[in-house]
């Protein structure tokens, strides 16, 4: 990594300039471990050492507390086309990718925004399968809204393919990747991206976690497109894209009973992070929902995760950011040269990383 300053030192664009990294395409995990937990992972605190996946029990405490991100990942993905005329014009392809279900009174309800290639205007009309959509607006990011005339989701598992990341080789059939890219704990159909943290576990391995007296609860947060869009001008002018999350009341006190007694919280995934810091006052996790478009980059605390379980990010990226802003610069530098010299797997279907919380 490129360790050369930045005139001004200490901001998000000097870090992220510092952290730059030349990542072969070989590194790059094109399948996960089998078993999950045979997966590597890296410890890092005030050294950085080797581990499996699966000795996460003996790197946790009784009486920690693991939250993760719940949400399932949809078949977003969908070969639309588009209608054939009295005199035989049109029937060409469109492939959707469907982002989420949008509220937008004035456009009544079942409306998706989603990205279209090639793009369509506002007027045209799409068959995805049997379902008619009708284009109705465009957002600024250059998505489109398309218009149901019925609640599309339960049709998503006959029309769509799993939207797997454009560094995948996509080689095996969607049946494979349904299964593969989906956390064992998937509940809540709602992402187009998966909670990649997640992946890592088995439910052996969650029954070790609970004979070792490790508690458990989790958030929901609708991990979007936009979330691994890497930053490409100033850090100041990079706009997140709006996820849904959703924080129960048992969850909430979960947390905050364990932070009241000293207790561990471990975040699984950046989307976790994300969703405690949304639902942070400044003195406890609060139950809730909505959007956020929390941004975290060095300079910016983390309150409430003690410990983060994550992979290896995009160099560029804003999850680089975060994981400097929680573990600290120096810590996430010598883990990614570490990474890079021993041969670690990046990205997705990568190995994963333990980091502590720089607050101490």
């Amino acid at each position: 990594m490129s360790s050369s300053p930045e005139p001004s030192r200490d901001s998000p664009d000097a870090v992220l300039a510092r952290l730059k990294f030349d990542l072969p395409a070989g590194r790059i995990a094109q399948t996960g471990a089998e078993p999950r937990d045979s997966s590597r992972l890296m410890v890092v605190g005030e050294t950085v050492t080797d581990h499996v996946f699966r000795d996460l029990p003996t790197l946790l405490r009784p009486g920690d507390l693991l939250v993760w991100n719940e949400s399932r990942v949809i078949p977003a993905r969908v070969m639309a086309r588009k209608p054939v005329d009295d005199l035989g014009h049109g029937g060409g392809s469109v492939e959707v990718m469907l982002l989420r279900e949008e509220a937008v009174p004035e456009l009544g309800p079942n409306v998706w925004s989603a990205y279209l290639k090639p793009a369509r205007r506002a007027g045209n009309v799409l068959y995805l399968g049997p379902h008619r959509a009708e284009v109705v607006g465009q957002l600024d990011d250059g998505a489109r809204l398309l218009r149901f005339e019925y609640d599309i989701t339960p049709h998503l598992d006959d029309i769509g393919r799993l939207p797997l990341p454009p560094y995948i080789d996509a080689g095996d059939s969607d049946d494979v990747w349904r299964e593969r890219y989906q956390t064992v704990y998937a509940g809540t159909p709602g992402s187009v991206a998966a909670p990649t943290a997640g992946l890592h576990f088995t439910p052996e391995l969650l029954a070790r976690l609970d004979d070792m007296g490790i508690e458990r609860t989790h958030v929901t947060l609708h991990v979007g497109a936009g979330t691994f869009r890497p930053i490409t001008g100033a850090v100041s002018e990079h706009v997140m894209h709006a996820e849904r999350y959703a924080v129960s009341a048992g969850t909430a006190d979960a947390i905050n009973r364990a932070r009241a007694q000293g207790r561990r919280v471990v975040a699984v995934g950046t989307t976790t992070v994300r969703t405690l810091e949304s639902a942070w006052d400044g003195e406890q996790v609060q139950p809730g929902e909505g959007d956020t478009r929390i941004f975290i980059t060095p300079g910016t605390p983390v309150h409430v995760p003690d410990l983060l379980i994550t992979n290896l990010h995009l160099p560029g990226s804003t999850l680089l950011l975060l994981v400097a802003a929680f573990a600290g610069e120096s810590r996430i530098r010598a883990a990614y040269d570490h990474a890079l010299e021993h041969g670690y797997r990046f990205y997705s279907l990568g190995d994963a990383m333990l980091l502590e919380n720089a607050r101490g």
